[in-house]
This record gives C-alpha cells, structure tokens and sequence, in this order.
C-alpha cells in the first residue's frame, strides 16, 4: 500500500508541474475502519468504512491553494492540479506560503522503530462484538447500575505519504484498537451516566474489555445523590482524566497561528514563568507505540524533542513554516494537514512532569473543596485567558469525598491558575498527552 500511495503522490506533483504549478506537495491516505456498537447483548450497529484519498496543494509566487478528491484516476488528478492552480492564481497573495527548502528536509528516519502500526491482522467484526459484549456485560454487573447505553468496540489503519516538489517523499501507517462504554445508574431524575474508554496502537497492549466495562459502572453508581456545591472561592483538583485540557489551553495559546495573529492570552509571555518552578512540558514525538508519534512534520522537516516549558519557563512557539517566517522564526518541525486544507502549526506528544504524591494526598491537601471529573461547555477568553465551564464530580471535606457534585461552574484566569497548579503521579504513561491530576488553588465556584 505505501508504493501505491507514494505512487498517487508523485503522480499528483507531476499533474501540477503540468499544469502550470512551480511548486506543489501532495498527501494520499489509505484508510479503513470498523466500529461496533451493541446493546442490551445485540449487535445495534456495525460501521465499516474504507477507502483512499488525495490532496493537492500549489503555490504560485507567493499565493496558495488545496483541493482534495477521493477518485484516484488520471483524469481526475489532472482535473485537480487544472482546477488547483486556477485558484491560486486568483487568491490573495500570502508572502509566508511556500515549501521548505531542500537542505531543510528530513533525510533519514527508522519508522519501524516507533511501531505505530500494529502487524497483527484486523479483527473479525465478530471479535468487536464479544469485547463490546464483555464490556456491557461487566458494567451491568456493578450493583447499582440501570443500564448501559452503549458499548463499542473498534479498530482502524491508516496509512499516510507526503511528497512536495523539494524532494521530500515519505510515509507511515498507524494502527488503532479501542473499546469503551457509556453506564448509567438510578432511575428517572436520579439517573446519572459516567464512561470508562481505552485505546492502544496495539490490539495485545489493549486492556481487558471487562475491566472497561466495570470502570464505567463503579463511576455511573458513584454519581447518585448528586448536589450543588456551594458558591465561593475554593481550591479544585483536576482529575487525571480530564487535567490534560488546562494543558491544552496552554499549548493553543502557543500556537504559532494565534501568536501570528496576536490574539493569544500569551502573546508576551516567551522566556517567562508560565509554570511553577520545577515543571516542564516536554514534546517527544518519538515515543513508541503512542498515536502522536511522527518522525516528519506534514511539511518533511524532520521532528524533533523540545522543552516547550522548561523549569516553569516558555521556551518558544508551536510554528510551522509559515507562521515561523511571520514570527521571523524556525519552524519547529509542528506542520500538520490533511487532504483538503494547508499546513498549520499542532503538537504530538506532551508530558507534564509528574509530581510526587498521589491524587489521594492532594485530596486531604486541599481539605474542603472540589474534585472535577467532567467538564461540559466553556467559554474562554483567547485573548485574556479568562475561564468559565461548567462542571461535574465530587465535593470534598476535611481531606474525603463525601458526595458527588452537579451544575455548577468554575471560573478563574488561566494564566493564574497555571501559575499555581500542583500536579500529582497519577498520569497513564500510553496516552498521546501525559498529564496527572492537576491541583489549583482558589477558583471561583458557582453553585447552590
């Protein structure tokens, strides 16, 4: 499959050249998928989706333009590289669109070494449906659960090669097997729903379906009885499950497009403390068998492991080429894309240093105060960084969880509350974003 892709690529660029493009790179991608979804012990539905796709991108003297088809015949990459380049003849010029240079493209790369695609063969859609069967199964065992309103089970490949007109050409496949499920608890008014979901690139590294299935139980039983916490202001521990959002915030707002455009709440913060001492949020995109492991960037530039924040401190942007020459900047090989859009700037893999106690010694640390599980809705200044969302999970006292906690919101500045999180060691060490339960002081709770 990779010398047909790589094959598609090459045939695109030679379209382009044809047709008038001085300069061009291409994407193919080769995907299929299964999922199934089963309920009360049946099958209720079964996906399956599979097909290859393409995508061109020209650049005339300085202007731009992508188009994206799923037919691979030479008519109809003809007609994309005709259509491709009257459009960018008639957009708007961008004096930062361009492809990298030839010396700065990777060179050399161990794909293998990664393994992100899994050799072993695709499960039969029979084999889904039993894991997706055991985890419902496990989760209607808890006591105190009602029902499960889904369980699922599913697996992808995908394959990927990028080419452009500087020589660059190369390729990888991922692999991806999952289950989850969705229980909930109590009946009528009193019913509460939780979830329980894992991923891996290896189908053998998959943990059980029916340690999933009773997670998602014991988590939908300990939702009844839920109240409002009260209102004021109050320290919040940040779950494991859902911390890795505060970190997200952060990293959007280092992204090369927002800093470029200059709407970021940390537009002026390079080489200062946006962490407290002693963290770090480390980039390492080549962790093996993790999802956001890549050794190039969607523009060939070879990745590479950075500091983002070291000892507390920003290091640098998320850039790729073009808003690294707006900054008058180096890209920090961060290009990503698909078949129909252009590069933009995004990051793989992100680790948080760990602290040294657990979730349950930050929870007796904080005394009175909030446990986050969930969050739904925000709304986020981009600008400022002031926060609001509403939230779920469980209201502490005197060190213990006495109850679960619904509608209420929690509302801070980011830049503060970042600069005064405690992290715990609870962080699961396969995710493609590491980060441990997230401990801050003093936020704003709206509640009864």
């Amino acid at each position: 499959m990779e010398n047909r892709l790589q094959d598609l690529t090459a045939a695109l660029l030679a379209a382009a050249a044809r047709a008038g493009a001085p300069a061009a790179d291409a994407v193919a991608v080769d995907g299929r998928s299964v999922s199934i979804d089963v309920r009360q012990g049946k099958l209720e539905q079964a996906e399956r989706s599979e097909g290859v796709e393409i995508g061109l991108r020209v650049l005339i003297g300085g202007r731009q333009a992508c188009v994206s088809a799923s037919q691979t015949g030479a008519d109809t990459m003809a007609e994309m590289a005709a259509r491709a380049v009257a459009m960018a003849r008639e957009a708007p010029e961008d004096p930062f669109a361009g492809l990298a240079d030839p010396g700065m493209i990777a060179q050399d790369w161990n794909i293998d070494a990664l393994e992100l695609a899994d050799p072993a063969a695709e499960p039969e859609a029979s084999e889904l449906q039993h894991d997706a069967q055991r985890a419902e199964a496990a989760a209607l065992a808890v006591a105190g659960v009602a029902q499960v309103q889904s369980a699922s089970a599913s697996y992808s490949r995908r394959n990927l090669w990028f080419a452009a007109s500087n020589g660059f050409s190369g390729g990888y496949g991922r692999t991806s097997r999952a289950v989850s499920a969705v229980a909930i608890s109590g009946e009528g008014a009193a019913m509460e729903r939780d979830w329980a979901a894992e991923a891996r690139a290896f189908q053998a590294d998959l943990p059980s379906p029916d340690d999933v299935g009773l997670l998602a139980g014991q988590r939908a039983v300990e939702r009844q009885g839920t109240r409002r916490p009260p209102t004021g202001a109050y320290p919040v521990l940040y779950d494991e499950r859902i911390a890795s959002g505060l970190i997200g915030h952060l990293l959007g707002a280092i992204n090369g497009a927002a800093i470029a455009r200059g709407s970021s709440w940390l537009l002026n913060a390079l080489g200062t403390e946006v962490l407290p001492k002693g963290l770090s949020i480390i980039e390492d995109p080549y962790r093996v068998r993790i999802a956001g492991s890549r050794p190039f960037d969607a523009e060939g530039l070879a990745t590479r492991r950075r500091a983002i924040v070291d000892n507390g401190t920003l290091t640098g942007w998320t850039l790729d080429l073009a808003t690294a020459r707006k900054l008058g900047m180096d890209s920090t090989a961060s290009a990503s894309r698909g078949t129909s859009s252009p590069p933009s700037p995004g990051n793989s893999n992100i680790a948080l240093t760990q602290g040294s106690r657990s979730r349950e010694e930050l929870l007796r640390e904080m005394g009175t105060g909030l446990l986050i599980t969930s969050l739904i809705g925000s709304s986020i200044n981009p600008t400022t960084g002031d926060y609001s969302r509403g939230a779920s999970g469980f209201w502490v006292q005197n060190g213990e969880i006495v109850w679960p906690v619904n509608e209420c919101t929690v509302a801070g500045n980011l830049r503060e509350m970042l600069a005064r999180i405690t992290p715990a060691n609870d962080a699961r060490q396969h995710l493609s974003v590491v980060v441990p339960s997230l401990l801050v002081e003093g936020l704003t709770l709206a509640g009864a």
